[in-house]
């Protein structure tokens, strides 16, 4: 059986968070184990889904890219990082500190700014000299063979090789105002595409991208299974339809 479904960017949000709950070694580190959630505004949402509480988002972030032209004018205090010890928040760690006590098997949700799915490569913006979450983290993820997973919405889906603009931005000459580094990364992968295999084995085939009317950087989703996992993924999306926009 066939279905089609469409997305907005905060309806994907909130269906890769579900997704991310539900994956198996996500659930067996929540009974022993450690999950750190650095921030980002998927990981918000994660955040949720991960504790059952609702935080104001928008206090979730580090960076954030918004219009050239509008300002946000938000007057929120940032969260402290959400690291998760068998399952309960552990508000004396923070997503560098914890990194001493993980393990392998262990789970680090970092999000993305690019992806290149079909080559399972994610591009991180990075605009601290020092690398910012990836730069202080990377060395220990690989070292002590965490995981390391990667929620991203395909709408974050760029046309070149990101290793291949990652080095045109580092490279030499002259430039007007910032220009971001861009950090190739790979990981576990995980888009509305996993989502919806983990929650409700479909598959799911992005057909068409964009919209309007806040359906700006949506996605139109086609979904192949079962008739009953078919009619189970069309309730779970109609059920997360209708989630506000980001802030």
């Amino acid at each position: 059986m066939k279905a089609e479904v469409v997305l907005t960017v905060s309806e994907s949000k909130r269906l890769i968070a579900k997704g991310v709950a539900g994956l198996d070694f996500i659930q067996e580190r929540l009974r022993q184990g450690i999950i750190v959630v650095s921030t980002g505004s998927t990981n918000g949402y994660v955040y949720e889904e991960l504790t059952g509480q609702t935080i104001d988002k928008r206090s979730y972030l580090t960076g954030r890219t918004g219009p050239a032209k509008t300002t946000l004018g938000w007057k929120v205090r940032r969260m402290p990082d959400l690291v998760l010890v068998a399952g309960q928040p552990a508000p004396e760690l923070d997503r560098f500190s914890a990194l001493a006590r993980m393990k392998a098997g262990d789970v680090y949700v970092k999000g993305a700014n690019a992806l290149n799915y079909s080559r399972g490569l994610a591009g991180i913006t990075i605009g601290d000299p020092s690398g910012g979450t990836v730069g202080g983290a990377m060395g220990a993820i690989v070292g002590k063979k965490l995981r390391l997973l990667i929620p991203v919405g395909l709408e974050k889906e760029v046309p070149f090789h990101i290793q291949t603009t990652s080095a045109l931005v580092a490279g030499p000459g002259p430039h007007l105002g910032v220009v971001h580094s861009l950090w190739p990364v790979r990981g576990i992968i995980f888009t509305e595409i996993e989502a919806l295999k983990v929650l409700c084995s479909v598959d799911a085939y992005p057909v068409a991208a964009g919209g309007i009317a806040g359906a700006e950087g949506g996605l139109r989703l086609l979904l192949i299974g079962d008739d009953e996992a078919i009619h189970q993924a069309v309730d779970l999306v109609t059920g997360i339809q209708g989630e506000p926009p980001f802030g």
